[in-house]
């Protein structure tokens, strides 16, 4: 997961402020908990004139978030300044943020760094880890990731569950320290514990491959089930797979097709494909070409390649060579070696294509390479015939050869080696042997 500027939120009739000395911002204070923002700006906007710097952050929220007033970036923007200026440290935090966007000023990522270092060095949290994400993207700043560690951590020893995670992420990557995964299992269960949805999918995860901790799939499946519960689509597509595969829990379809529908209807690839996958196995077809359809258009691979069988086929759909056509190609360019291997076919039967043998070998030969079997078993097919490429007995032999050794029948192997001389059968065998060291590559 990308790391995410933290937005300070406040929760409406619940303005902070720091200690009072004017009998007036209480009686503002007392307003707005009670939702009288109209109330509060009367009371509050004559201290801010005045230069009271609780009051002008307190206003600022209030032109921000429109409460009381029209909303207005440019107002907000500008209290904010005032109380930043007085050393108001929610005010510089947020100040930062509205330069860091654009919000009511120019955006401007230096001024940004300026206002969240100013907040971040009189020990804000939220200043310390929205400075971290600042050094670890290079905005504003020269790019540095052991700075961005420094913030990071001063606002996770801080108890902050956004930098918690971020410092998690950046032990899980290595980036600014070395990588160190027990140290990622550390601060992603400290985020975890607060409720963070990104650190509990990634908590899942590592339990899940024993990465950090000792594998345990049930941990994985209670921190995932956190995650999915706050709608997380990877975890829910995740806690899918826990109940198809029985890893954790006692193997439930009908929890695995609930977690996978929640997942896929948030738009996330991969469920999409496990949903399709299951509507496949359960008949109904239609319901698998929807959502093949929806993860092929996301460019899973697999979608495209089952879409493109189906359609193939004729299975779910009005049978479509092109259509079949299409989607084998967009997933053999993303290298699925099945696909490439049925690619091949199309071309060399003119399904859907215009015949072409030349097509038809290069399919081939890009799946032969992967050591898909019957890729191998087609190229030899077309040097034995002299189809999009020149005859060559010897290169039919060794790859009739090397599909033999993988489990083919060695019936074309022999046909093959009745139109050789001795010497012609070595050099293939030579061949053959080269071709499986070099794992089938440049043959």
């Amino acid at each position: 997961m990308k790391n995410q500027l933290l937005t300070v939120v406040v929760v409406t009739g619940l303005i902070w402020g720091a200690p009072v000395l004017a009998a007036d911002f209480d009686k503002g204070l007392a307003a707005s908990n009670k939702g009288d923002f109209i109330a509060a700006v009367r009371e509050w906007k004559p201290l801010a004139e005045q230069g009271y710097a609780p009051a002008q952050f307190n206003l600022g929220l209030l032109y921000y978030y429109g409460n009381g007033v029209s909303k207005d970036y440019e107002q907000a923007a500008k209290w904010y300044t005032a109380a930043a200026e007085q050393g108001d440290t929610m005010a510089q935090n947020k100040l930062g943020s509205m330069y860091n966007k654009g919000e009511g000023v120019v955006r401007d990522y230096k001024q940004a760094v300026k206002w969240y270092t100013a907040a971040a060095e009189q020990g804000s949290a939220n200043a310390q880890n929205n400075l971290g994400i600042m050094y670890e993207n290079g905005f504003g700043v020269i790019q540095d990731n052991k700075k961005a560690v420094k913030w990071f951590t001063a606002a996770a020893e801080q108890g902050h569950p956004l930098a918690q995670y971020n410092l998690g992420l950046t032990y899980y990557e290595g980036k600014g320290v070395p990588r160190d995964y027990n140290q990622a299992a550390r601060w992603y269960t400290a985020a975890a514990d607060q409720g963070n949805t990104s650190a509990q999918y990634n908590l899942g995860v590592m339990y899940a491959e024993g990465k950090g901790v000792t594998q345990d799939y049930k941990k994985a499946v209670n921190w995932y089930a956190a995650a999915a519960k706050q709608m997380n689509a990877m975890a829910q597509n995740n806690l899918g797979a826990m109940y198809f595969n029985g890893h954790g829990v006692s193997q439930n379809y009908k929890l695995a097709f609930m977690w996978y529908t929640a997942a896929a209807e948030q738009g996330y690839a991969v469920a999409q494909y496990n949903l399709g996958g299951m509507y496949r196995r359960g008949k109904n077809y239609e319901q698998a070409v929807k959502w093949y359809a929806a993860a092929a258009e996301q460019e899973v691979e697999s979608a495209q390649f089952n879409l493109g069988l189906m359609y193939s086929e004729g299975i779910g759909v009005i049978q479509d060579y092109k259509k079949a056509v299409k989607w084998y190609t967009a997933a053999a360019l993303q290298g699925s070696a099945i696909a490439q291997l049925n690619l091949g076919v199309m071309y060399d039967d003119g399904l859907g294509v215009t015949q072409d043998d030349r097509q038809a070998v290069k399919w081939y030969i890009a799946a032969a390479e992967q050591g898909y079997a019957m890729a191998q078993h087609h190229l030899g097919a077309m040097y034995y015939d002299g189809q999009g490429v020149l005859q060559d007995y010897v290169r039919a032999h060794m790859w009739a050869n090397i599909w033999a050794s993988n489990g083919g029948d060695p019936e074309m192997r022999e046909l093959v080696a009745k139109k050789m001389t001795p010497a012609q059968i070595t050099e293939a065998q030579r061949l053959a042997r080269e071709c499986v060291e070099k794992n089938y590559t440049g043959c």
